[in-house]
C-alpha cells in the first residue's frame, strides 16, 4: 500500500459523450478534452504542451518524472515494476483502448494537477494508483483496472480536491481506499475531499470506497453490480453523500463502520436497488460545496456500462 425508445436510446447516448469530455487518438496528439466535475474541477494536468508518445518502460518512467508540464500517450501495454512517480502538470493518457500499464502501478507523491486517463492497469504488484502526501487537483478518468494485488485508487495522506470518474473495476478485491490508517487524523482533517461518479464496480469486493476522516465525500451516480463483499463504508470521523447510485445484486450496499475502524457518517438518497440490501446509514453530512448534474439512479446503469472505462471516444 504505498504511500429503452429510440429518443430514450439517443439521449442516454449524448449524456454519455458529453460526460466522457475524452478525445483520444491513434495519430498526433491525444489530450483531454474540457475539465473534471467534483472537486477535481480546474485540474488541466499537462493541458496544450507538447505531447510525447512513450512505449517503453523507460521512457515512460523518464517522462512521468520530467519537471515542468507535459501530456504522455501510453501507446500499447507496457510493464513496469514497483511504483513509479508522477510530478505535477502531467496528463497521463492511453492510445485507443488497449494501452496501459502492467505490473506496477502509479504513485502521485505530493504533486498538484495530474490526470490520468484512458488506461488499462493490470496485474499491479502493489498499488494500481496512489495519490499521497497532500497531493491536489487530480481527475483520475475513464480508466479500466483488473487483477490487481493492492487497491486500485488509494488516496491518502493529506491529499485533496480529486475527482475519480467513468472507470471500470473487475476481477478485482479491494477498489478504492480514501485515508489509510485510523492513526492518521492530524494529516488527514479537514482533507481526503473526493468525489466518485460514474464508476462501474463489476462485481469487485471491497472498498467502493472505504474512507477515512474525509467530509463531505460525494459517491454519486456509480453501479455496483455483483459487488461481492460491500459498496461504501464511512468510517472513523468521515462524511460520506451516497447518492443516486444504482445498486444491483448487492447485498450490503453501504454502512458505517468497517473492521477495527468505528462508524462514520453517511447518508443516502436517491439512490436505486435491485436485488440488493437496504443500507446502513446514520449521523450528518456537511453540504456539498459544489454544484452538478445528477442522474436519476435508475438510468445510471445503462449511462455508466456504455460510457466508463477505456475506449470510450468521442
Amino acid at each position: 500500500m504505498r504511500r429503452s425508445a429510440k429518443r430514450q436510446s439517443l439521449a442516454i447516448t449524448l449524456a454519455v459523450l458529453s460526460a466522457s469530455a475524452l478525445l483520444v487518438s491513434s495519430a498526433g496528439t491525444a489530450v483531454a478534452v474540457g475539465t473534471p466535475t467534483g472537486y477535481g474541477a480546474g485540474t488541466t494536468g499537462g493541458g496544450s504542451a507538447s505531447a510525447v508518445t512513450v512505449t517503453t518502460a523507460s521512457a515512460l518512467t523518464s517522462a512521468l518524472k520530467a519537471s515542468g508540464a507535459k501530456v504522455i500517450r501510453v501507446s500499447g501495454m507496457i510493464a513496469v515494476s514497483g511504483m513509479n512517480d508522477v510530478t505535477s502538470n502531467k496528463t497521463v493518457i492511453g492510445v485507443g483502448s488497449g494501452s496501459g500499464i502492467t505490473g506496477g502501478g502509479l504513485d502521485v507523491d505530493g504533486a498538484t494537477n495530474v490526470i490520468i486517463q484512458n488506461l488499462n492497469f493490470r496485474n499491479w504488484s502493489d498499488d494500481a494508483i496512489n495519490v499521497q502526501d497532500s497531493s491536489m487537483k487530480i481527475w483520475i478518468d475513464h480508466n479500466s483496472f483488473s487483477n490487481g494485488y493492492d487497491g486500485a485508487v488509494d488516496i491518502k495522506r493529506g491529499s485533496d480536491f480529486i475527482t475519480v470518474s467513468w472507470n471500470k473495476f473487475a476481477n478485482h478485491d479491494k477498489a478504492m481506499l480514501l485515508g489509510h490508517s485510523d492513526d492518521n487524523g492530524s494529516q488527514d482533517r479537514g482533507h481526503l475531499r473526493v468525489s466518485y461518479h460514474h464508476n462501474w464496480f463489476d462485481g469487485t469486493t471491497q472498498r467502493h470506497p472505504r474512507v477515512r476522516f474525509g467530509n463531505p465525500v460525494h459517491v454519486y451516480n456509480n453501479y455496483y453490480g455483483g459487488v461481492s463483499g460491500y459498496g461504501v463504508a464511512s468510517t472513523i470521523e468521515a462524511g460520506v453523500l451516497v447518492e443516486g447510485n444504482y445498486f444491483e445484486n448487492t447485498r450490503d450496499p453501504f454502512h458505517r463502520g468497517e473492521g477495527s475502524s468505528p462508524a462514520g457518517s453517511l447518508v443516502a438518497r436517491n439512490n436505486h436497488f435491485v436485488n440488493s440490501g437496504g443500507g446502513q446509514q446514520g449521523g450528518t453530512v456537511k453540504a456539498i460545496p459544489y454544484s452538478y448534474s445528477l442522474d436519476t439512479a435508475s438510468t445510471v446503469k445503462s449511462k455508466v456500462q456504455s460510457g466508463a472505462g477505456t475506449g470510450k471516444v468521442a
